[in-house]
């Protein structure tokens, strides 16, 4: 994510933090003090959010352990001044798998509560049902704060708003009885209808600008993933070589900059495979080039600017395991070849033609 500052690795997983996040506890000091209180106050309001997100993080960790135990690695955890996000590399296909992910999460912050109740029970110290309120939470000690944010965290992600956990867990039980698509449409209906509620709530004279700032997350999210899920399903069980563009141009690592713009011209092709003798040795994308004529001019060599680390596709994968990859990867291209040989290109913007005459013709998929 950019703007992020790496900080360490927790259990191998790369851990960010957003510089957005450090402008967000120098604006809880600067209130804190504003509002009248001390300087040692104000500092305490700025540990106390730190331990917040401490919560937060180990919160994601469950998330990313989990995950890890259906050998889904995750990329790396990144703290924002709304929360943490864990980016695994995809969502387990088992129902009972997705399940166990979403939960760990809210699970381990009743974990962090139950150890703190322990400890303050343990050191003699006062915590009462009176204590957990509200109040409590404004006013009492440092612990009897954790306690409570960390409740409140569980419930909040409890909610059935998809993609949160608990729409996440919505979906995995429905799934158990529906088919994934189906399930994931119920989920992300009911994850939109209670992104409204939040947004009425937030405008309302008891409501924040935060609030609907979830309520936007929650809509976004959830419209999004259930297109996802629905991409993927239509493309499944249909292999690469139907959809993939067989006619193209390549460009040899020897070539310029002046031979890829020729070839830009020509047609309306905008990255070019690059091949060394048969070998797809990179790609050049036109965004590259772009950049390349700019700053050095149109002399400069292919090999010189083109991108080595590429996906490249077999004919025979599926469609919907292949979109899975470029997504995840965020790249637009992709090479395909067939017993080592070149045979075409599959790029975001095919599959996305390929789906709409699909639609368009309204029958049946056939593979052939």
């Amino acid at each position: 994510m950019k703007w992020s500052i790496r900080i360490g690795r927790l259990f191998g997983i790369p851990l960010f933090i957003h510089i957005t996040f450090f402008m967000f506890l120098a604006w809880v000091g600067f209130e804190s003090y504003r509002n009248g209180q001390s300087a040692g106050d104000a500092l305490s309001s700025v540990l106390f959010m730190c331990t917040l997100f401490a919560c937060v993080v180990l919160h994601e960790l469950g998330h990313a352990l989990t995950a890890r135990r259906y050998g889904i690695p995750t990329k790396d955890i990144t703290l924002l001044p709304i929360g943490g996000v864990a980016r695994l590399e995809r969502m387990p296909d088992d129902p009972k798998q997705e399940l166990w992910v979403a939960i760990a999460g809210p699970a381990v912050n009743v974990a962090i509560a139950a150890v703190l109740i322990l400890a303050t029970k343990l050191s003699s110290t006062m915590f009462s049902i009176g204590d957990a309120s509200v109040n409590g939470f404004l006013g009492g000690s440092f612990l009897s704060r954790v306690i409570v944010v960390n409740l409140f965290l569980v419930l909040f992600n409890m909610l059935p708003a998809f993609p949160m956990d608990g729409g996440r867990v919505l979906r995995a039980l429905l799934a158990t009885r529906l088919p994934y698509p189906r399930a994931t449409h119920i989920a992300a209906t009911v994850g939109q209808c209670m992104a409204l509620l939040f947004g009425l709530i937030g405008l309302t004279h008891y409501g924040s600008p935060m609030l609907i700032f979830i309520a936007l997350f929650v809509w976004i999210g959830a419209a999004q993933e259930s297109g996802m899920v629905q991409m993927r399903h239509s493309l499944s069980g249909i292999p690469v070589s139907r959809a993939m563009v067989t006619e193209f141009h390549v460009l040899r690592p020897e070539d310029t900059m002046a031979d890829a713009v020729e070839l830009t011209l020509k047609g309306t092709q905008r990255d070019f495979p690059v091949l060394d003798g048969e070998r797809v040795a990179g790609v050049l994308l036109q965004s590259v080039m772009l950049a390349t004529l700019g700053r050095q001019g149109a002399h400069v060599r292919v090999a010189d600017v083109m991108q080595t680390d590429f996906q490249l596709v077999e004919s025979s994968e599926m469609l919907d395991a292949v979109y899975r990859r470029l997504a995840e990867h965020r790249v637009t291209i992709a090479p395909v070849s067939f017993q080592g040989r070149l045979v075409g290109l599959v790029t975001m913007d095919n599959i996305g033609e390929f789906l709409a005459i699909q639609g368009a013709l309204g029958r049946p998929r056939r593979v052939f």
